[in-house]
């Protein structure tokens, strides 16, 4: 066999096994991505939420949503606190006191995921938000999944850094609702 064809042959094989391993790899994350698909509602919040109404926690019963789509689309709403009071002068009415309120016990945000086997994270890439300075951002999280159990640890430092998984100190936790 000439030379040449012998790098050539090399360089293919090569290639191919290049190839099946990121295929591999592609189909393994696939996998991965595929068990977050679906509805799940939020059962427990642990820690502060790192925001001016940080003295919200597991006490204010907080309720929402998270949805992942098998498309890698995503969206969240959480409710910080249950028994909000109504505006006063009617749902469009608010005043500046009344809204304020009513921002600081409610986020919600939607975007794209991706999740990262390897490092047993999952990203949301945010492309709207209830806060706009959160649009056009990345919310990194570690997760867990176990049975119909998703928690999702939030490693901001607050210092626009991240924080070890075993450092980190707000958890959600979700709960898989079934379809009916």
């Amino acid at each position: 066999m000439p030379k040449a064809q012998s790098i050539t042959s090399t360089a293919a094989f090569a290639l191919a096994v290049a190839l099946t391993f990121v295929q591999s790899v592609t189909a393994q994350s696939s996998d991965l991505a595929q068990r977050f698909v679906g509805t799940w509602r939020l059962v427990g919040l642990n820690g502060a939420r790192p925001s001016s109404g940080a003295t919200n926690a597991v006490s204010d019963q907080p309720s929402g949503t998270i949805i992942y789509d098998a498309t890698g689309r995503m969206a969240v709403q959480i409710l910080y606190k249950q028994n909000r009071a109504n505006f006063a002068k009617g749902p469009n009415a608010g005043t500046q006191e009344e809204k304020a309120a009513s921002f600081e016990s409610y986020t919600a945000y939607w975007g794209t995921y991706t999740v990262d086997a390897k490092a047993g994270t999952i990203t949301h890439h945010i492309e709207g938000a209830l806060n706009p300075g959160n649009t056009g951002k990345d919310n990194l999280r570690y997760f867990e999944l176990e049975g119909n159990r998703l928690t999702l640890n939030n490693p901001d430092d607050g210092k626009g850094g991240f924080r070890d998984r075993k450092e980190t100190s707000r958890q959600l936790v979700w709960e898989r609702v079934e379809q009916k």
